[in-house]
């Protein structure tokens, strides 16, 4: 039986989407394909329904960039809102505790630091973490409270940026993979003597992929929008590979990748980047000025590890 022919056109690259509130990735997902008619599309990173910000979209042969991205360096900026624990975590979550208390900055300030660095945290009962195979959300909208394990994190940068008034705090976090800002607003405030939930959040960064060059979503595709969105709009594939250290190699080395083949690290002396790890770290493999794919610094040998 012949197989099907994909529906939509194939287009490879990026696209920075600002996502505005009230959506799901998916749903921008979703979007952003129909305006490209695209074959294949997805998404650098989930953002909650309530949060804005950078959403890279990945078409074609972006897609098997994703989990680079994905484990890329996460700028945010979220309000901290005291006096409120939600079962969410955010203002989209229903009341379920109370408290009079309202930190000062001093006090803010002496809690911050237990926070950045690797930490334990213990992600939202609304997240995707799944829980004997199940996803600890579908448990919570159930009714059925997920016991969800403490799990390392790591955040860079934790700061006080604002304070508008009393009830609120504004924060920017830079972190790594897997960090849930919600837990983060969640903990911080216990921390503080009171109780809390994120009242806004955004996305500033997303590994090379920054808010400066987000589009607004209504820009690309509106609800209603049927017209093609031009392929011009798309960064190249190799873009999302901009933080990964960059290792020069001759045309007879790239060839050696593509065709699978491990090339030893002596041979490469010299050229390997100071900011590589040479036991398992990725580097950015180039040939002439363009991106072969990435590879894989182990046991003497650089080793071929997504080819593009």
């Amino acid at each position: 039986m012949p197989r099907r022919k994909p529906r939509g056109r194939p287009l490879d690259g990026w696209l920075i989407i600002d996502k505005p509130p009230g959506l799901t990735s998916t749903d921008v997902v979703n979007r952003v394909r129909r305006a490209f008619d695209a074959q294949k599309a997805g998404h650098g990173g989930t953002l909650d329904p309530l949060a804005t910000g950078v959403l890279p979209i990945a078409f074609g042969a972006a897609t098997k960039t994703v989990p680079y991205v994905m484990d890329g360096t996460k700028l945010y900026r979220f309000t901290l809102k005291f006096g409120e624990a939600r079962d969410t975590d955010d203002a989209d979550g229903q009341v379920t505790g109370t408290s009079a208390h309202r930190p000062s900055d001093v006090e803010i300030a002496a809690a911050l630091p237990a926070f950045r660095g690797t930490i334990q945290q213990t992600p939202p009962a609304y997240s995707a973490v799944k829980v004997a195979g199940e996803r600890a959300y579908d448990m919570a909208r159930e009714g059925r409270a997920p016991v969800l394990e403490p799990r390392a994190a790591r955040v860079d940068r934790f700061d006080l940026v604002d304070r508008p008034d009393p009830d609120t705090a504004v924060f920017e976090v830079q972190s790594g993979k897997g960090v849930y800002m919600r837990s983060l607003a969640r903990d911080l405030a216990v921390a503080c003597g009171t109780l809390g939930h994120v009242a806004a959040l955004r996305r500033l960064r997303v590994g090379p992929f920054a808010e400066a060059a987000a589009i607004p979503l209504d820009k690309i595709a509106g609800p209603d929008h049927t017209a093609r969105a031009s392929p011009d709009l798309l960064l190249p594939v190799a873009t999302a590979l901009a933080d990964i250290p960059a290792l020069a190699l001759t045309e007879a080395e790239a060839t050696q990748l593509i065709n699978g083949q491990a090339i030893s690290l002596v041979a490469l002396m010299g050229r390997i980047p100071g900011t590589a790890d040479p036991e398992g770290g990725l580097a950015r493999a180039m040939a002439g000025g363009r991106v072969i794919g990435l590879c894989r610094l182990q046991d003497g040998l650089c080793k071929p590890e997504r080819i593009l």
